[in-house]
């Protein structure tokens, strides 16, 4: 009778979360990034045994703690691609928070490992460096801030996320971590543009950039001696850059032969920064392609699943994620044939490194969550939003 009355509730037949999840995903983007993490692996196998012979230990010693720490980056990679861009928002902006009070805490409690900049938290059992955690929550929190500002009534948010660009870009340069820095200006150079910033704009952060580079020149003697090292028309064979130029340079179109290679045994970073060189001599032009075309592959298949996102903070925030993957890759693959100047940055998926690979499953996994296939509204339902 209530039925009769009333009416039936009608039964909601919701589709499983996983075959749901399997089917929005990207998968070449996903098929890309194991295929990466199995190559670091490979490499690690040849690259990381002459470090752990100098340290006394296993030889795969720094292989097994790869792929551990892999393991942990690929399950919070699939774990947070299933969340919707509302949940990706809160982690990022949680993740942010954490990740900088610790960079702040870092003059403080950190070490430098005889490197020169104070990048890390000694665990005892591992090291951590939060920067690499800082950079996918500072995407999440510019594209949040952009996309706000662009509602009806909406906060100053372009302002708020460059005074908060200053602040991060000041304490990475306090421990100097000019490379990080770099990417993070990058990363906001590329929301704010997209999000329709003035060209005029663009260009006075350039500049701006160029004079505080100058100017850092002048200070550090961390930062001036890479940058001359860079310039210098001649490279010190004896040097990382010129075991890794020589390195490439005979390992030719095939390469030398798996095991064969001898830069690993020169390259105190050959496992980390350097691990291209490794694969360029012992797998030959054919492998270093190979990897090319892998990170290709995620940042052009993400920005063209973008393209038709009708949410502002999904595309900004995405945009960035894409962009800030590909070209720190960029980065450490410039840095080995001396395109750029030597920046101390870990190869996505393939260098070796907890924090560095844990950092990269969390960006990849917001971004798998950004680009999976949704359900698209009118183009009116979006500033209906705004009102």
């Amino acid at each position: 009778m209530t039925e009769m009355v009333y009416g039936s509730n009608p039964v909601r037949v919701t589709e499983p979360v996983l075959p749901r999840w399997w089917r929005t995903i990207d998968k070449w983007t996903l098929t890309s990034v194991f295929v990466l993490f199995g190559i670091g692996l490979l490499l690690g196998l040849a690259a990381s045994v002459p470090l752990a012979t100098r340290n006394g230990l296993e030889p795969f010693y720094y292989v097994q703690r790869q792929a551990f720490f892999g393991a942990i980056a690929l399950v919070a990679m699939i774990a947070i691609s299933m969340m919707s861009p509302a949940m990706v928002r809160r982690l990022g902006v949680m993740g942010f928070a954490v990740s900088m009070v610790a960079v702040m805490l870092l003059p403080l409690f950190g070490t430098d490992y005889g490197k020169g900049a104070v990048r890390w938290f000694s665990l005892g059992f591992a090291s951590f460096q939060p920067s690499e955690f800082l950079k996918p929550g500072f995407v999440i929190v510019v594209a949040w801030l952009i996309a706000s500002s662009q509602e009806l009534n909406g906060p100053p948010g372009k302002t708020i996320s460059f005074a908060l660009t200053l602040l991060v870009v000041g304490f990475l340069a306090m421990q100097p971590d000019f490379g990080q820095s770099a990417l993070i200006i990058f990363a906001w150079g590329v929301i704010y543009f997209i999000g329709g910033a003035p060209m005029t704009l663009i260009v006075v952060v350039g500049g701006i950039v160029g004079v505080a580079g100058l100017v850092f020149y002048r200070l550090s003697e961390h930062f001036a001696r890479r940058i001359d090292g860079f310039l210098t028309p001649d490279v010190d064979p004896r040097t990382q850059l010129g075991y890794a130029a020589n390195a490439i340079q005979e390992g030719g179109f095939f390469g030398v032969g798996v095991g064969e290679g001898q830069v690993k045994w020169s390259l105190p970073d050959a496992h980390t920064d350097f691990i291209i060189a490794v694969a360029a001599e012992e797998y030959g032009l054919i492998l270093v392609l190979l990897i090319l075309t892998l990170y290709g592959v995620i940042v052009v298949r993400s920005l063209n699943r973008l393209l038709p996102e009708r949410d502002p903070f999904a595309r900004l925030a995405g945009s960035g994620m894409a962009c800030i993957f590909g070209v720190q890759a960029m980065i450490n693959m410039g840095v080995a044939v001396r395109l750029l100047p030597a920046k101390g940055m870990t190869l996505p998926f393939v260098s070796y490194g907890g924090s560095s690979v844990i950092a990269a499953g969390i960006t990849v996994g917001m971004l798998l969550a950004l680009t999976r296939v949704r359900p698209r509204g009118q183009m009116s339902d979006v500033f209906r939003r705004g009102r």
